[in-house]
């Protein structure tokens, strides 16, 4: 996890070898990212679901946990373990997810409140985590999510969540949207999917969803490498898509093969956009006059 300045220089630099998915450079200069830890025997068989001996190869379920920490000092300065605050029955993995990996925290930050927000993907749930007790206080669930990513808080203290689709409740066909929720009533009050044909809007994992300043949503459509930008009645008003393809055979790791990851791709994990406001240090050219 590093910080450059504009000319590519090296500011600081944190290292967990099983640091995984999201990461939060707080204004503070502390961090705030998801990582794991091997369950022991009795924590690995509460856990539900899953494909029968799909454990990682050690033969252990790794569970997630949520660290802060400075990086200047390697302080730890609080630390979650989801098997101490999760009720496995209560958060079941999906039957079609692998037991190596337990709940799949993909996405992780702080809420203006102090509080912490959490995408668990492979049990379909957004969490909001007190600091103090480590307690959850709210829990969207599998009936409105499913495969999540990229859980953030709006300026109206609502929750914005791109909403992969796979294994949806109570639907067969599999689309992604992007949702908006009012906290305080779990309700969707606003979102995207696709008007014409809702399949074609589609990403079966990874993804995100950010809300600009004028209004509008900015989506990635990680698996197909395609970024673009909604109007607030849903109307796409830009979009890219990533021309560069890569495969993960440089990775040496056979394991991400048998899932399927074994083609060239063009995903993008996550897009952001920005205003020219937000990185003074690039120089943009002057606009040409027209006579």
């Amino acid at each position: 996890m590093s910080q450059y300045d504009s000319s590519g220089k090296l500011v600081m630099e944190h290292r967990d070898p099983l640091a995984h998915h999201d990461q939060n450079h707080l204004d503070d200069g502390t961090l705030l990212y998801t990582t794991l830890e091997p369950l022991t025997a009795d924590q690995a068989n509460s856990v539900v679901n899953g494909i029968p001996g799909s454990e990682a190869p050690d033969g252990k379920v790794y569970g997630d946990c949520i660290k802060h920490v400075n990086p200047s000092t390697g302080e730890t300065l609080w630390y979650w373990r989801a098997i101490d605050h999760l009720d496995p029955k209560l958060f079941p993995l999906n039957p079609h997810f692998a037991r190596e990996h337990w709940p799949l925290i993909n996405s992780v930050t702080r809420l203006r409140d102090g509080n912490i927000l959490a995408s668990l993907r492979s049990v379909s749930a957004v969490v909001i985590i007190s600091p103090e007790t480590g307690d959850v206080i709210w829990h969207l669930d599998s009936t409105v999510v499913a495969q999540q990513h990229c859980a953030n808080e709006l300026d109206n203290g609502n929750i914005l969540i791109f909403d992969n689709g796979t294994f949806r409740h109570h639907e067969s066909s599999t689309y992604s949207r992007v949702i908006e929720v009012d906290r305080s009533t779990k309700e969707i009050v606003w979102q995207y999917r696709d008007r014409s044909n809702p399949s074609t809007f589609f990403s079966p994992f990874m993804g995100g969803a950010q809300r600009l300043p004028n209004g509008n949503t900015f989506i990635t459509e990680a698996v197909f490498g395609r970024v673009f930008e909604v109007t607030p009645k849903g109307d796409i008003c830009w979009e890219y898509i990533n021309p560069h393809f890569a495969d993960y055979k440089e990775l040496n790791a056979p394991e991400l093969e048998q899932v399927g990851f074994d083609f060239p791709a063009n995903a993008i994990f996550r897009a952001y956009k920005y205003t020219p406001g937000a990185i003074p240090w690039l120089s943009l050219p002057s606009p040409t006059a027209t006579p």
